[in-house]
């Protein structure tokens, strides 16, 4: 079994940072579309059952079904990267337009009528006031999404993205549980780290706004 991993050791690196590099850059876009959506929505109600409501149904999507409807798409699909990526911003956008809506409407209304008889224009509201008190909910958005994206981002290999699915998916195709394990392990531990790190950034929120 070691030797297995030593000889492996290269390879494993590899993929893990094929798969760092996928969920990273995915959740870089979805954070980038995700929190002005939620923002929008605690403006504009009447789109909250319709954007929420779209995000979920992609929730509901089997993943592998998902990469399959991305592939003949042009400029989004094909082989390769790019069809993981649109796939993991679609899965990572739902918790984080959630949290985002959510926090900004949980802030205390007497706060912000109080910013507002200081005669804060709605862009300082958003930015000085809503935004930082709803920024530890937003990160537990992301903290979520980021956790999803690790799991889904094993499926990629299946589209000719790499990353650690590779591993899992050549285990399963010759019955090898060493290669199973190459991949999995390196996946969970990745997951693991992401929340451990987001989750102490979240900490630290709540305590600098106690």
């Amino acid at each position: 079994m070691v030797e297995a991993w030593q000889r492996l050791g290269p390879e494993i690196l590899q993929h893990s940072l094929e798969h760092l590099g996928l969920v990273l850059a995915s959740m870089g876009m979805a954070i980038a579309l995700g929190v002005p959506l939620g923002i929008v929505l605690t403006r504009q109600e009447g789109w909250r059952r319709w954007v929420l409501g779209v995000a979920n149904v992609v929730q509901t999507i089997p993943s592998l079904a998902l990469f399959g409807f991305l592939i003949p798409l042009p400029l989004i699909g094909g082989i390769g990267p790019r069809t993981a990526i649109v796939a993991l911003i679609l899965y990572a956008l739902l918790p984080i337009i959630r949290n985002t809506y959510v926090g900004i409407l949980e802030v205390d209304p007497a706060v912000r009528e109080a910013a507002r008889g200081m005669g804060m224009t709605d862009w300082q509201l958003l930015t000085q006031v809503d935004l930082p008190l709803a920024l530890a909910s937003i990160l537990n958005g992301i903290r979520v999404a980021a956790v999803i994206g690790v799991g889904v981002a094993t499926i990629a290999a299946a589209v000719g993205a790499g990353g650690l699915g590779t591993f899992i998916f050549r285990g399963v195709a010759v019955v090898d549980h060493q290669l199973l394990l190459a991949g999995a392990v390196p996946a969970a531990f990745i997951a693991l780290m992401l929340d451990m790190v987001l989750g102490w950034v979240e900490r630290w929120l709540k305590q600098g706004q106690a």
